[in-house]
């Protein structure tokens, strides 16, 4: 019988799992020359705010400061999903797949 905490942990690391293949897929269709500027810009965007120490509301705020990132940095995401042609990001999921089963994605710089 599976305990009910290692059932959690489980779909975590699973969710884990396809958020990364899901963020290797956008980082192979910023790279690819089928996606539209606008789309790339929007990807350097989001990419940019969820590394920069500048936030809208500071993180030492307790439980506002991690609402701008849980909202926005979806909202970013779910944008540039929609942005990107539907061949080019079946294309790029198929091979962050596939990079995903070997584990060990190939990531370089993302603004070269």
């Amino acid at each position: 019988m599976v305990k009910p905490k290692e059932k959690i942990l489980h779909i975590w690391k699973r969710r884990a799992d396809q958020l990364r293949a899901e963020t290797y897929a956008i980082y192979l269709a910023y790279k690819d020359l089928r996606v539209p500027w606008y789309a790339k810009l929007l990807i350097a965007c989001v990419i940019g705010y969820v590394f920069s120490p500048i936030d809208l509301i500071p993180d030492f705020i307790p439980i506002l400061g991690y609402v701008d990132d849980l909202i926005l940095v979806p909202i970013g995401i779910t944008l540039v999903i929609r942005m990107i042609p539907p061949a080019v990001l079946a294309d790029c999921r198929e091979k962050a797949h596939t990079a995903m089963a070997w584990k060990r994605p190939q990531i370089g710089l993302l603004f070269r």
